[in-house]
């Protein structure tokens, strides 16, 4: 073996030993030594790496190269991007992993763009943020996922180094049918990887909430949502004896009855600004397309320390769901009032769905009733069920 083969191979069984997580997806990337590469670079089948940049490394910089490629993958990257534009995709993906790494106690190499702002935010999250003066900034690796027209197609991207070895080609990004399969081996590496380390007592809590967030983003949160309201207000059937006054002749069968029954929604809304105006439009559209079809009967709150002015508001199954007026934010964020709200009514709801990053004050202990917490972001909630926003 070449130095820097074994350079990369201590740099691994180092990972596997002190961050059993990371290196058990360093594991499942083959590595490959290239020359059109400028330092590493993956497409989520291999992680490609230039000897000469890699011998440049200190051994605990190598371990982030290693860790970062492996990351970009268990994440899904390579599968998220959708029409966002190519560009600032990659760097948004970039910001989302390198904090990751250095709170992991890894060190960077002088090429890693690591900034504080976003640190705990995904891709998708920090995507919108990046600005043009973030835009001209060169990213540490390639992201070989995507073609020059970012779908995939089998066209070779434009990236590298030039003075590439004779006879060796940069790989065709994955087709959208490769990716997918990707995206399920990652998914189940994933998951393997977290049971390792949980089992070595070495998964930390930030990386124990990465990847529960990382695997409930592939569940559809509107189907979760759609299935949950189903669930408060449906049609029935009932064995109930009639009246008397009603019923036939004596002895004449009892057969079922269909009722309806509506639904009694909380709905809150965290408004304290950490959630956008667009994201809480789109929320209240989606609710909106769901009522259409299920009848359910919505109490609405908004809320930041405190509830809003006027709170709640009362929409019938046939009335529009909408912000009665807009939220200025600020002030922190507390939950608790909002249920408080509910137990000084003495009322118990179907279920209560907070739509919030789930970053705040909670109460002491969980209500008797369902909570379904819509979460962007990576915060836990102590009780109810979570609810990955992708």
């Amino acid at each position: 073996m070449s130095e820097v083969e074994n350079k990369l191979a201590a740099a691994r069984t180092r990972l596997i030993l002190d961050q059993p997580f990371l290196g058990a997806l360093v594991l499942r990337l083959p590595l490959k030594a290239v020359t059109w590469c400028r330092t590493t670079a993956t497409d989520a089948r291999a992680l490609y790496y230039n000897p000469r940049w890699v011998d440049g490394l200190s051994n605990a910089q190598t371990q982030f190269a290693l860790a970062h490629e492996a990351l970009h993958c268990a994440l899904g990257h390579f599968a998220r991007r959708g029409q966002r534009v190519r560009r600032k995709w990659d760097l948004a993906c970039d910001f989302a992993v390198n904090p990751i790494l250095v709170d992991a106690g890894l060190t960077p190499p002088g090429e890693a763009l690591v900034l504080d702002v976003y640190r705990g935010m995904a891709a998708e999250e920090i995507y919108p943020c990046i600005d043009d003066s973030n835009d001209d900034s060169e990213m540490m690796d390639d992201h070989l996922w995507d073609g020059d027209d970012g779908g995939g197609t089998g066209q070779q991207q434009k990236v590298g180094a030039a003075g590439t070895a004779p006879g060796e080609k940069k790989p065709a990004p994955p087709t959208a049918r490769e990716k997918e399969q990707l995206r399920q081996q990652w998914q189940r590496h994933l998951a393997a990887a977290a049971q390792r380390a949980r089992a070595a007592g070495k998964l930390s809590g930030q990386l124990a909430r990465l990847t529960e967030t990382a695997l409930a983003a592939q569940v559809s949160w509107r189907a979760l949502l759609a299935q949950h309201l189903s669930q408060t207000a449906r049609d029935d059937y009932s064995w109930q004896r009639p009246s008397r006054r009603n019923e036939g002749k004596s002895g004449e069968a009892v057969w079922p009855g269909l009722h309806s029954r509506s639904g009694e929604i909380h709905v809150a809304l965290d408004v304290s600004g950490s959630v956008s105006d667009e994201d809480l439009a789109g929320f209240l559209g989606e609710l909106n397309a769901l009522k259409g079809a299920t009848p359910v009967r919505i109490t609405l709150f908004a809320c930041d320390s405190a509830l809003a002015e006027g709170a709640p508001w009362v929409f019938e199954p046939w009335d529009e769901l909408r912000l009665p007026r807009p939220f200025a934010g600020g002030g922190g964020t507390s939950f608790v009032p909002v249920f408080e709200w509910i137990e000084r009514q003495g009322g118990r709801p179907d279920s209560l769905v907070y739509f919030t990053d789930a970053v705040g004050e909670f109460p002491k202990k969980a209500p008797d009733y369902p909570v379904l917490w819509l979460v962007k972001g990576g915060a836990p909630v102590p009780f109810g069920r979570r609810i990955q926003l992708n």
